[in-house]
């Protein structure tokens, strides 16, 4: 591996964004709804709400972590505020963007496909006008030298498939999902080499991202198989229709310090870290880990697996694994230790750590511990694909003077530089999160801005989503152009 500055010289730095909080365009060029079109905003500590007809017509909400009710289906409102619908519209804005992101000297650029716009009820039929609209994003990052970085599916899944099939509770939904991996391996062959199959899979709970009416540990495990299988088989397809694919799996990593030397306390770690070590077990050795089999026993979850399941996950085990890293947590034996805000976690605060006005931990060296954990673990290449820093910004004169964001981001590139320099780990690039401002996942605000590009929109939708450059724009540019050393 040939380094310059610590960094190697084919690194792959750029930024990354989602289709649902990123695209817009809900109902433009023939995209059918996903479920994630029925989540309405929020606000920190103001839980974001679904919102569904039931099956004798009458309307409801319920948080995106609660059943829906037996048979109901995601409902519109047309006098609620859905920030999906328009996002901060890439699907407008794709050249003026990608033009920017030319501009910082991007590399890579990573985004999800929306399964919706290319097969809008999520089954084996196909929008053409969807395919060619990602068709031309991928041309105008390709024209400008950006390596296109794409993930399959990013939090949401066809409403219709909610609704008809009760989501990944199905195996058919394997089917059609493999379908769309086919339909897209097929059209991109030649212009696409990275590829991840889900994003955060540890993270995957609801019906808002996998279209489960019951949130009960029985039926999201079992869905969760569903969606390993699906993985494992778009690997084998993805390598057969190109070798030189790279396909990958994404985790949410938090890696869990114990709260003290006591050893409940450090096994309480152990346990903590299971919950995402699980995910990646499964996809990088191909088996379950039996420390998850005895947890299914003891839980009384059976996965119920067709004959050739185990194989299949064998046969289907990722290139490297993608992951974001925002945060370290802590975990405790004391169940009256201090709680703290997190990543769609709810941890232990740890006192020896500053946090962000979402009250999550910032833990630059965290990230160094975690390559290493990762890579010492797995012995795969590694691709940090979402980090950053959620803020409010102020507009004073035209511009934004973000020193917050540039300090997060300078702490946390020094740290990825010493796991490669110094701890021989394999890191493949970089690409923060919400490169340009985007809607928050958790909250569904703006106010919450990650990107380097201020994008004009409040958290009612309201704004003229002009584009404009934050003082990080120019930082980050220059950290790109010499690869890491100016920092």
């Amino acid at each position: 591996m040939t380094q310059e500055n610590g960094f190697p010289k084919d690194f792959l730095w750029g930024g990354a964004t989602a289709a649902n909080q990123y695209e817009g365009g809900y109902l433009s060029g023939g995209k059918g709804l996903s479920t994630l079109d029925a989540v309405a905003g929020g606000a920190y500590k103001v839980p974001r709400k679904v919102t569904f007809k039931r099956q004798d017509g009458s309307l409801g909400e319920v948080t995106r972590e609660e059943s829906l009710p037996d048979g109901a289906v995601g409902y519109i409102d047309k006098d609620r505020y859905y920030p999906s619908h328009v996002a901060t519209d890439f699907y407008h804005h794709y050249k003026e963007d990608i033009a920017l992101f030319a501009e910082m000297g991007f590399k890579c650029f990573r985004l999800s496909f929306s399964w919706s716009r290319i097969c809008p009820k999520g089954t084996d039929e196909v929008n053409e006008e969807g395919l060619a609209f990602y068709e031309a994003v991928i041309d105008e990052l390709l024209s400008y030298g950006i390596e296109p970085i794409i993930t399959i599916n990013h939090f949401d899944i066809p409403m219709y498939l909610a609704d008809h099939y009760d989501g990944w509770s199905s195996r058919k939904v394997i089917d059609y999902y493999v379908f769309l991996c086919e339909t897209i391996f097929t059209r991109f062959k030649d212009k696409v080499t990275y590829w991840m199959t889900f994003n955060e899979i540890n993270f995957l709970r609801s019906w808002t991202q996998i279209g489960i009416h019951s949130v009960e540990p029985q039926s999201k495990f079992q869905a969760l198989h569903h969606i390993f299988v699906a993985s494992a088989k778009a690997v084998q397809l993805g390598h057969a229709i190109n070798p030189n694919f790279k396909i990958g799996m994404m985790v949410a990593y938090i890696p869990a310090y114990p709260m003290s030397c006591r050893p409940e306390d450090v096994y309480e770690g152990i346990k903590r870290n299971r919950q995402q070590e699980f995910v990646m077990d499964v996809q990088c050795r191909g088996y379950y880990p039996s420390y998850q089999l005895k947890a299914f026993e003891q839980e009384g979850i059976h996965i119920a697996k067709e004959a050739d399941d185990d194989a299949i996950l064998a046969a289907g085990t990722v290139d490297y694994i993608g992951f974001s890293y925002y945060m370290s947590t802590v975990a405790s034996s004391d169940p009256n230790a201090e709680r703290s805000e997190g990543n769609q976690v709810l941890a232990y605060k740890n006192p020896y750590l500053p946090i962000s006005d979402w009250g999550w931990a910032i833990d630059p060296l965290g990230l160094r511990i975690s390559l290493c954990q990762l890579y010492d673990r797995y012995q795969k290449p590694l691709f940090v694909v979402e980090n950053g820093f959620g803020a409010i910004d102020e507009v004073v004169d035209g511009n934004i003077h973000d020193d917050y964001r540039i300090a997060y981001f300078k702490a946390h590139i020094a740290e990825m530089k010493k796991a490669i320099t110094e701890d021989g780990v394999d890191l493949i690039g970089y690409t923060p999160w919400g490169c340009i401002d985007l809607v928050s996942s958790g909250t569904g605000e703006m106010k919450k801005r990650y990107g380097f590009i201020y994008v004009d929109m409040d958290d009612q939708g309201k704004g003229s989503l002009n584009r404009l450059r934050k003082d990080s724009f120019y930082w980050y540019r220059d950290v790109i152009q010499s690869n890491g050393s100016e920092l």
